[in-house]
């Protein structure tokens, strides 16, 4: 096998999380407006059902991880499953945009059964493939690097999916005979949501998505390599239950799981509640010439821009001010930029995209830096336990997404309520407005402070890890010397 890390195997891996992300922006973004504005649920039912189904899919996470851990393939132990899960995913992701005939209750269970298949799935590819980072190569600038290019390509994912998704919803409400009947409708002053809200055309509109997730997720198993095999791998046959109790006296990873949820209930709130931010509160019905993009639009690719900003500085300012510092900085300017967000006017349309902007360069830096500290962890936890349970760690990180985005969109939902947001309303009382501009700025930043301030006590700085890598080559080649 060939151990020269290639720009195409940088770009394989980044395929990966491309998929994923074009999926969770898709779920992040729209799920809870479709489900409300389009699928018939309240608010309230939606934000419990993600609570629900969100905190059992992160509880999948450490098990797939350890699943993936025991497995043996010729492929590896975690490239076969981006194979295997490809085309269930993307199946399963269009079933839960597709909208049957149902009652109210009909339409919840639909809505449970369909989203929990959709995150077990989701876990089934992504914990495999979030591991892999810890097994390509261990060093830990390219870790930087593999992980800069996985975000990189996850923001682009993101792009394209904001660029495509709102046209192709428009222009399959067109093709299937819901023409202008098809669009959401604002009474005041004739104007509209601008987005079609015929559910076929999403049911449409995301199958295109999901074709183009599983042929990335091949390309991403075809391109990539596991490189690291530990002699005499104490996993093949070891306790799954030494596994957990080891890591739960892991100090950093407790450190790094807080963090990650708060970094996450960051971008739920302020993702899940964009869509009703423009809707509700900019009202604007303003479209692009031929290219058929909103306001809101426009606000989410900036979004997405900003964040591929911020990733491209994630792996300089790591080297320079180190990836504890650089993590710290950037979630603290989050913070104090997402507040300035309350004070904005809706015609102050130039000060919420640069805002939106600088917001997303912020927030960009933190992922890559992230992934790449968890992959640290795993060298740690190998240095201090003498094993080495990959999968379960970065299965970790990924589980703290989740219960992060669980929280962020079971609050975001249940404060919809709270500020008698009627769904069925075409225009909204002037406590649903303000709550939703709470959920743009301050609520966010609480977020991002929390993380700010765990992160302050991770004790894994780039010396510490010099030495540990140092230490671990030593032990492996003794280790080959025995066997």
């Amino acid at each position: 096998m060939n151990d020269r890390v290639t720009l195409r195997e940088k770009v394989g891996y980044g395929f990966g999380d491309m998929a994923s992300s074009m999926f969770w922006k898709i779920f992040g973004m729209y799920l809870l407006f479709f489900y409300t504005r389009v699928f018939g649920i309240t608010p309230a039912a939606a934000g419990t059902m993600f609570l629900v189904t969100r905190i059992w899919d992160s509880l999948n996470d450490p098990l797939m991880g350890l699943i993936a851990d025991r497995t043996h393939s010729r492929w590896g132990r975690y490239r076969p499953y981006l194979l295997w899960g490809a085309l269930p995913f993307a199946a399963i992701g269009v079933l839960t945009f597709w909208t049957p005939d149902l009652g109210m209750t009909g339409k919840l269970v639909w809505a449970y059964v369909t989203y929990t298949a959709m995150m077990m799935v989701y876990t089934l590819v992504n914990v495999p493939y979030a591991s892999l980072l810890g097994v390509m190569t261990p060093d830990t600038r390219l870790r930087n690097i593999f992980s800069s290019y996985r975000m990189f390509f996850a923001y682009a994912g993101s792009l394209i999916t904001f660029m495509v998704l709102q046209p192709l919803v428009d222009l399959f409400a067109r093709k299937l005979g819901g023409g202008e009947e098809s669009i959401l409708r604002d009474s005041v002053a004739g104007s509209d949501i601008a987005i079609s809200g015929m559910p076929e055309a999403w049911t449409c509109a995301v199958a295109v998505i999901g074709i183009i997730c599983a042929v990335l997720f091949w390309l991403c198993f075809r391109w990539t390599r596991e490189r690291i095999q530990v002699p005499n791998d104490p996993n093949a046959r070891g306790s799954v239950l030494v596994d957990l109790k080891s890591l739960l006296r892991n100090a950093p990873w407790w450190i790094l799981l807080v963090a990650g949820v708060a970094v996450l209930l960051f971008n739920s709130i302020r993702d899940g509640v964009a869509i009703f931010y423009f809707t509700d509160y900019v009202r604007s019905a303003y479209k692009l010439p031929h290219l058929g993009w909103t306001f809101g639009t426009i606000y989410l690719l900036l979004g997405q821009l900003g964040n591929m900003a911020g990733v491209a500085l994630a792996v300089p300012l790591a080297s320079r001010f180190g990836k504890k510092s650089a993590f710290a900085l950037a979630m603290a300017a989050a913070a104090v930029l997402s507040v300035l967000f309350f004070g904005l006017r809706p015609d102050e349309l130039g000060w919420l995209f640069a805002l939106q902007a600088l917001t997303s360069i912020a927030a960009g830096v933190v992922l890559p830096l992230l992934w790449s500290m968890y992959a640290d962890i795993v060298d740690y936890e190998e240095f201090r336990s003498g094993r080495r349970p990959t999968g379960l760690i970065l299965s970790s990180s990924s589980m703290s997404q989740k219960l992060g985005w669980a929280f962020g969109g079971a609050v975001t939902g249940w404060l919809l309520t709270a500020f008698h947001y009627d769904q069925s309303a075409a225009v909204q009382s002037a406590d649903a407005v303000y709550g939703v501009r709470l959920m743009m700025s301050w609520l966010p930043a609480a977020g991002s402070l929390l993380a700010t301030a765990a992160i302050l006590l991770y004790p894994l700085n780039e010396k510490r890890m010099n030495r540990i890598a140092d230490a671990l080559n030593q032990r492996r080649k003794k280790q080959n010397l025995e066997s």
